[in-house]
């Protein structure tokens, strides 16, 4: 008998031939199955990290993602997105769910967000919400996920004080 089991995610949607470039970079293979309307991939060698949390403002899907195995495997998944001109948002030294990780955010071509991440070590603390952080220097929100900024002040929302960041 095999006991394999394989989670299973169905997600809608606007444009299947926008969307096959972004998920075959996201999972590092081609579609095992296309029609018109479908597109499938069947990843062996991904396993699962679930959570799950109270926090966010909607509820459903928070966002998705890939763990990485190092930096350096981060650092190419980066660079395939970008060969294929998939933006992102660089995250590094993040401190979120718990963990230190580096990240690269991206958003697949119907605006849901993915994180491409490798955490160095648990912390004590869930993160900070850009609300909550002394200098909300630099927090990643929704909206900036979508394109790598066109300069360094394109990061970041601005400290109330009127300082800058993102040097």
């Amino acid at each position: 008998m095999n006991s394999k089991k394989r989670l299973h995610i169905h997600m809608s949607v606007d444009s299947i031939e926008q969307s096959i470039p972004f998920y075959s970079t996201q999972f590092g293979a081609e579609p095992t199955k296309v029609k018109d309307d479908y597109a499938q991939w069947l990843v062996d060698d991904l396993s699962l990290n679930f959570a799950i949390s109270t926090r966010g403002e909607k509820k459903g899907i928070n966002h998705l993602g890939v763990q990485y195995e190092s930096d350096e495997a981060l650092e190419k998944a980066q660079k395939d997105f970008e060969a294929k001109g998939i933006k992102g948002q660089e995250d590094k030294g993040a401190t979120c769910c718990y963990m230190a990780s580096n990240k690269y955010w991206v958003n697949d071509p119907t605006g849901i967000i993915w994180e491409n991440y490798h955490s160095m070590e648990d912390i004590e603390v869930f993160g900070m919400a850009t609300k909550d952080a002394a200098d909300a220097c630099c927090v990643p929100t929704n909206a900036t996920f979508s394109a790598t900024p066109t300069d360094e002040t394109a990061c970041c929302e601005e400290p109330s004080d009127g300082t800058k960041c993102c040097n």
